[in-house]
């Protein structure tokens, strides 16, 4: 079963994340509600996937995405921002995110998305 760790500073936006994985099959092993939780996460849990918001309080997720593709280069994470975002996404992508999806997103994007990151 593939392990999750779910970041995004908003507890709505956790737990819609974590329901709709854990209904497809995943694992969510984890939470952050910043950039700086995740990086401390990540380093404890090593899940398969992060899915990663973009705007957060204390760190943001385009510096924890750099720090985490840092320490670990096969880390595979999916960014999760708002629509009309276009050069956040492309600044995490350079940062080393591996996929991206934009808020309001489908249910079956998004497990679309984790099982193709994972395979």
């Amino acid at each position: 079963m593939s392990t999750v760790l779910v970041v995004d500073d908003t507890i709505f936006m956790r737990h819609t994340i974590t329901a709709i994985l854990e209904e497809a099959g995943f694992k969510v092993i984890g939470e952050a509600e910043n950039g700086k939780q995740a990086i401390e996460q990540y380093q404890k849990l090593h899940p398969d996937v992060v899915t990663m918001d973009v705007t957060m309080p204390v760190m943001s997720g385009l510096e924890a995405t750099k720090e985490i593709i840092k320490k670990d280069p096969n880390a595979k994470i999916c960014i999760v921002t708002a629509l009309g975002q276009q050069r956040l996404i492309l600044e995490a992508l350079k940062n080393g995110a591996k996929d991206f999806i934009t808020k309001p997103f489908e249910r079956e994007h998004l497990e679309t998305t984790i099982r193709q990151l994972i395979e």
